[in-house]
């Protein structure tokens, strides 16, 4: 069974998680999910476990466990979805607005930033 575990202190190791979640039974495998340009913990790891009682007996009992002066946040880990995620379209700031407008920028297609949802006339009574 996989896990997600979330709040992870950015201090914590492979060898924490291994050690934490290996009283509850055999962990297969540990990965900290790193950010890709600085090699940083982005926060979050998977647990992999042999066992699916022990691993559903480990969330049960590491969900708000304090680990490394962070409480934990322990989930079963859902499945990724597949296409590869959403690069494209919208960006940070949704279908609307951001920074640059156009496609592919920051924010995706209408006007710059803030964009598309203002009032030319707000004292008169047509609205739109």
């Amino acid at each position: 069974m996989n896990i997600y575990v979330g709040n992870l202190a950015y201090s914590a190791t492979e060898d924490d998680l291994r050690s934490a979640f290996g009283a509850f039974g055999q962990v297969t495998s540990v990965k900290i999910v790193r950010d890709r340009e600085t090699g940083r913990s982005r926060g979050f790891a998977f647990v992999e476990m042999e066992d699916g009682e022990g691993a559903q007996n480990a969330v049960a009992q590491m969900n708000g466990r304090d680990l490394s002066g962070r409480n934990l946040v322990v989930n079963e880990a859902r499945p990724r979805e597949q296409g590869g995620g959403s690069r494209g379209g919208g960006g940070g700031a949704g279908g609307r607005g951001g920074y640059g407008g156009g496609r592919g920028n920051y924010g995706g297609g209408r006007g710059g930033r803030g964009g598309g949802n203002f009032r030319r006339n707000q004292g008169a009574e047509e609205t739109w």
